[in-house]
């Protein structure tokens, strides 16, 4: 495997970088079959191929309930009014309690998740949470969105996680996005969840410009380039690629606080996906907490890295 990089700035920022818009509301569906399709572009010949292919299987079963699932239930007005007079998101993870919505969401994916192919241990997990009862589902629930789960009970969290995203991601595509506004560094707009990595985009109109990827509900929300994803630092901001990987991902490590989130530069390669692009690129990670960095974004097929 290749070292990693020399530590430099990044000299993509250099120019003129357009107006872009504050946040991007996921579309679901278009999101996952589009990580579907990463997931196997990038799984044949990868060290990860087996792991690469069961993410896509399971993104593809995300996106096969999507259509059969009931409206969700939306904050109410004055909720969201309160949550952007206080610079809180509306659709707050910390406070959310399953409702029906949610347990039918992940009631419809699990009978799927069984016809996947995966490893036993994973398929030993996804039986203990098929018979769990509804306040053990409600511990792993909770744990998710806390981002704290047992190392012993990672891959019952796994299904928990995808349920969770495409609940959250339904819900932030009904929003409205003049009543979002930034609610703090390394924090989602929309839910508050941390992102699962940042990309450097080339939409028309926003080319050059640096979204976050909401790790939760798949939200993009705009954020300052050059700045730690993480604790909002400017200073001694430097970033590191695998040697021979071409450039089209880094991580931005902060020297404030010893972390690190990567950077995915779509405006050159439009088919990385943040999901699926940092699932592949484990190595980086794992090179780069060598050097004394952790890991500040969080990603739900990533769990315990």
């Amino acid at each position: 495997m290749s070292n990693v990089g020399d530590l430099k700035p990044d000299p993509s920022i250099i120019g003129t970088i357009a107006k872009p818009p504050f946040v991007q509301l996921p579309n679901p569906s278009r999101v996952l079959g589009k990580r579907a399709d990463r997931l196997r572009a990038l799984s044949p010949g990868h060290q990860l191929e087996s792991y690469l292919r069961f993410v896509a299987d399971l993104t593809d079963a995300q996106l096969r309930i999507l259509p059969e699932l009931p409206e969700p239930e939306m904050p109410a007005a004055d909720v969201v009014a309160r949550a952007k007079e206080h610079a809180m998101p509306p659709l707050d993870r910390n406070g959310f309690k399953p409702d029906a919505v949610f347990h039918a969401t992940l009631e419809r994916l699990l009978p799927i998740a069984v016809t996947l192919e995966m490893p036993a241990q994973a398929r030993d997990a996804l039986d203990r949470l098929r018979m769990a009862d509804t306040e053990a589902r409600d511990v792993m629930i909770r744990n998710v969105l806390a981002d704290s789960i047992p190392i012993e009970n990672l891959a019952e969290h796994v299904f928990v996680a995808a349920a969770l995203q495409i609940h959250f991601s339904r819900l932030a595509q009904r929003l409205d996005q003049d009543a979002l506004v930034a609610v703090g560094d390394g924090a989602c707009p929309c839910c508050g969840a941390p992102p699962v990595a940042s990309v450097i985009v080339g939409w028309p109109g926003a080319v050059g410009s640096r979204f976050c990827a909401c790790s939760l509900c798949t939200t993009l929300w705009n954020y300052v380039r050059a700045r730690c994803a993480v604790c909002g630092s400017t200073d001694k901001i430097s970033f590191q690629e695998i040697d021979g990987s071409g450039g089209n991902i880094k991580s931005e490590n902060c020297d404030a606080c010893r972390s690190y989130v990567k950077v995915l530069y779509q405006s050159t390669d439009p088919m990385l996906d943040p999901v699926a692009d940092d699932v592949a690129s484990l190595g980086l990670d794992l090179l780069v907490r060598e050097a004394g960095y952790r890991r500040g974004a969080i990603n739900p097929f990533l769990l315990g890295y």
